[in-house]
């Protein structure tokens, strides 16, 4: 089921990079990429968080994101 899911998000992440200007359409100019990125950066915004999602999609099916996850919320003095 885990690495269903994940290429379901690699698929659906590719298309959010690939058909950019789609959902700059629906979307439209975002402030805060457009200013601190400059212009085109909600352009570039939509591209960085499709890449995020293939890397954590990556990162859960093949187990790393848990590892992550555990090393950060455990504490790290044992308990007795």
């Amino acid at each position: 089921m885990r690495y269903l899911i994940g290429i379901i998000v690699i698929v659906l992440s590719s298309f959010l990079i690939i058909k950019t200007e789609y959902f700059y359409s629906l979307v439209g100019a975002m402030d805060w990429p457009e200013q601190h990125i400059g212009p085109g950066g909600t352009r570039l915004f939509i591209k960085l968080i499709g890449i995020a999602f293939i890397f954590g999609a990556l990162f859960y099916m093949t187990g790393i994101l848990s590892d992550i996850g555990h090393a950060v919320l455990t504490p790290t003095v044992p308990t007795t």
